[in-house]
């Protein structure tokens, strides 16, 4: 397993199925980020806000549930802790469904979820953020 870096970009994988959830946190962890995990919405929005460790990204199944769906989490997010980005991820009908009026945009990937796609789609999004805070 990859060491994980003083440095590391933490992230919260937030899938209430347990196997996805940890299978895919696994994954980025090896690929060197320091992951959280969160089975609702309600899980996710206690972690950023504890503000122990600073959390760079969210990805988070377009079927979530909790006090918000996904779609009204990423809102939430983006209003109360601007800085940190958020990935939806899920089918195109089940996306729709959740997203209703909510949403300017749709799931960012597919699930099921090929790891190797969301590391990639995390680290563009990321290093993307980063230039335009220089």
């Amino acid at each position: 397993m990859a060491k994980e870096r003083s440095d590391a970009q933490c992230l919260i994988v937030a899938d209430a199925d347990v196997l996805i959830r940890n299978a895919l946190a696994e994954y980025l962890r090896h690929c060197g980020y320091k992951v959280f995990e969160a089975a609702t919405s309600d899980e996710v929005i206690i972690a950023v806000e504890e503000g122990a460790v600073k959390i760079d990204a969210v990805l988070a199944d377009a079927e979530l549930t909790g006090r918000h769906n996904a779609f009204e989490l990423r809102i939430w997010i983006r209003d109360h802790y601007p800085d940190v980005e958020v990935v939806l991820a899920g089918n195109v009908d089940s996306a729709a469904k959740a997203a209703g009026h909510l949403c300017d945009e749709g799931p960012h990937l597919r699930r099921p979820y090929d790891p190797e796609s969301v590391a990639a789609h995390i680290k563009r999004l990321l290093a993307a953020t980063r230039r335009e805070r220089r």
